[in-house]
């Protein structure tokens, strides 16, 4: 009897071990496939014709590859291209949603956003400063040459006076004081001037100047306002012309917002190094005359700058119109809202 108990009791012992050892061994539950979620579909935007509009001038300039040679889809051209003869046949159809992209001068862009509760947002900086100081004479050799000198300029009350007087102030020069700003209707009424003998000395933008130095001679470049806004280094910089975009567009097509940056870009990169051929197209497509614009093109300071180097430039130039006049940005700087970067 005693054997037997040993006996049963080592059976047991066995048993026991070999059901820890099967446990040990069990592969882990498969999950069931029906509660697993599915992972989300990626939705792929279809392709979408961008309207955009552009002023005739360096702002139109850097588009001319892109509009020479814009691509197409299935459903059609992927960009469809407007040049207007001003800013106020551009913003009405841009507000309206008869445009989804324009490109305006810098301070009209925050005019914009303000005055739209943020309906549009700037996507790039497409011209930096087009502004000279030109001279029948040498006597212009720095800021500092001005003082004391009559200067003829067009655009008061708008950007070629708020950079001129920003310079001339930050430069130690009182504008009120120190210079005489005889102020035109037209940039061509200060071309007029400067060949009658009535002014040497004018403040132009680009393509003006090279006009006026093709009818003038010995008519010089004395200044870029450009350079000398620059040598401030502030980490802003002199800029025409944006290029916007309607929110609702941006946030709707996301995708077609970043690849027109990306052909405008390269249409940029291309404009700037074959001048002869991007002349030729800027005249085709009546923005410029193109011997006037082969000449002007290296002056234009065509850009495409997005991103932080947006957020770091745009800001302060629109601080300083700003805190010239207010009314220059729509009564308020604008927020990184306004901004696509």
């Amino acid at each position: 009897m005693k054997h037997l108990k040993k006996l049963f009791t080592l059976c047991l012992t066995l048993a026991l071990v070999f059901s820890l050892a099967a446990c040990a061994q069990k592969p882990a539950e498969t999950p069931d496939l029906a509660e697993t979620p599915e992972p989300p579909v990626q939705e792929v935007e279809a392709p979408v014709t961008t309207r955009i509009a552009a002023l005739k001038g360096p702002t139109a300039m850097g588009l001319v590859k892109l509009m020479s040679d814009a691509p197409s889809s299935a459903n059609g051209p992927l960009y469809d291209f407007t040049l207007a003869g001003s800013a106020d046949e551009v913003t009405p159809a841009l507000i309206k949603g008869e445009l989804d992209m324009a490109c305006v001068p810098a301070n009209l862009a925050a005019v914009l956003y303000n005055k739209t509760e943020g309906a549009v947002r700037v996507l790039a900086v497409n011209t930096l400063g087009v502004l000279y100081i030109v001279e029948n004479g040498e006597s212009v050799q720095s800021l500092a040459d001005l003082k004391g000198k009559t200067v003829v300029a067009a655009g008061k009350g708008s950007t070629p006076e708020y950079a001129l007087r920003y310079l001339l102030s930050e430069n130690g020069i009182d504008p009120d004081a120190d210079v005489t700003l005889d102020w035109k209707s037209e940039h061509s009424e200060c071309v007029a001037a400067l060949a009658s003998g009535q002014a040497s000395i004018a403040l132009l933008p680009q393509p003006f100047v090279t006009v006026a130095q093709s009818k003038l001679e010995g008519l010089r470049m004395a200044l870029d306002l450009t350079e000398e806004w620059d040598k401030l280094d502030n980490g802003s910089a002199l800029i025409t012309g944006v290029i916007v975009a309607r929110s609702e567009f941006v946030e709707a097509h996301p995708a077609a917002v970043s690849t027109f940056l990306s052909y405008y870009a390269a249409s940029v990169d291309w404009v700037n190094v074959n001048t002869a051929d991007a002349a030729a197209l800027i005249g085709e497509y009546g923005i410029a005359d193109a011997a006037v614009a082969e000449k002007a093109l290296p002056y234009c300071n065509i850009v495409c700058i997005t991103g932080a180097e947006l957020l770091e430039k745009l800001p302060g130039y629109l601080s300083v119109l700003y805190n010239a006049d207010p009314a220059a940005v729509g009564g308020a700087l604008p927020d990184n809202s306004f901004y696509f970067a």
